[in-house]
């Protein structure tokens, strides 16, 4: 019976200028940051906390989400 071992791998990078990209295309976007917010289960406070780049490390998760309610590529891409 084989044993089973987890291997992480957790990799940072800086994006410049990522949280005005993402209140750029919130803006360009009719619906509002409550109903944006709504439904990716996030709250306004945390929204504006990213755009405002107070957030320093941002789940890949979390910005997915953000790409997808927004409908647009951000750009932000790792080499596996």
């Amino acid at each position: 019976m084989a044993v089973l071992m987890r291997v992480r791998k957790t990799e940072e990078r800086d994006f410049p200028g990522l949280g005005a990209r993402i209140k750029q295309a919130r803006e360009s976007d009719s619906r509002s940051l409550i109903h944006l917010c709504a439904e990716i289960d996030m709250t306004p406070a945390n929204w504006y906390k990213i755009e405002n780049e107070e957030t320093k490390v941002l789940p890949l998760e979390t910005l997915r989400k953000i790409e997808s309610v927004l409908q647009v590529d951000l750009g932000v891409k790792f080499d596996d």
